[in-house]
């Protein structure tokens, strides 16, 4: 017998028009941190944070956090990278509990795209930690800031957000946590979307069709 999977919280964004401006498009950053990369597997989520881009302003003010349990014990080596301990996560929500509330703040801040550096990292972590519970993802357009780089700058050959945030002189924050992170790749990203306007690409669409890729919607 073939069970179906359902979605968790069925559409969880905003469509607009693809003539509609960057400028007017609301965009979620959001970051991961798991115990380890096989996250299809043996490997669980911790922790997730998000910020929102409105206006091509990155607004601190409009964030979400929340540690997770991933109901095993996390290395010493996570615990060396990300700062994430046993203790900090032992009373934190379930995965399941926890991406419901990252889809409660798309839905409130009416986000019309998922941003991430390396997304395809985080939305197959999501996708894991779902299918285990027999659910899926909704729909939703998300764009790696790796993709808009590749557009803007083909020669670049390399995927560590802080070096790329340095070359591109924006703000740093703290590496290897999911807020830290976040804030990272959202003020690149709005370098890189101020970067992209100067190539005379203004619209939703055209974000889309530069940044195309496999993986983009989820």
């Amino acid at each position: 017998m073939i069970f179906g999977r359902k979605p968790l919280c069925g559409q969880i964004h905003k469509e607009i028009p693809l003539s509609t401006p960057i400028d007017e498009v609301s965009f979620t950053v959001f970051d991961t941190e798991t115990t380890g990369f096989q996250v299809a597997t043996v490997d669980r989520l911790i922790e997730m944070a998000a910020v929102q881009v409105e206006g091509l302003k990155v607004c601190e003010e409009v964030q979400f956090h929340t540690f997770i349990n991933p109901n095993r014990q996390i290395s010493q080596e996570i615990i060396e990278l990300t700062g994430i301990t046993d203790d900090k996560v032992e009373n934190a929500p379930t995965s399941i509990e926890g991406i419901t509330r990252l889809f409660k703040f798309i839905k409130e801040n009416n986000s019309n795209c998922l941003v991430g550096h390396y997304v395809l990292f985080d939305i197959v972590t999501l996708k894991s930690e779902l299918k285990r519970e027999k659910y899926s993802l909704g729909r939703m357009p998300t764009i790696d800031t790796l993709d808009v780089i590749g557009y803007l700058s083909p020669s670049y050959d390399m995927r560590d957000l802080h070096r790329y945030a340095q070359n591109f002189g924006t703000r740093l924050y703290e590496r290897h946590t999911a807020t830290g992170d976040a804030l990272t790749t959202a003020y690149l990203f709005v370098e890189l979307l101020y970067h992209f306007k100067a190539r005379g690409k203004r619209t939703w669409g055209d974000l889309l069709q530069a940044t195309e890729n496999q993986s983009r919607i989820f």
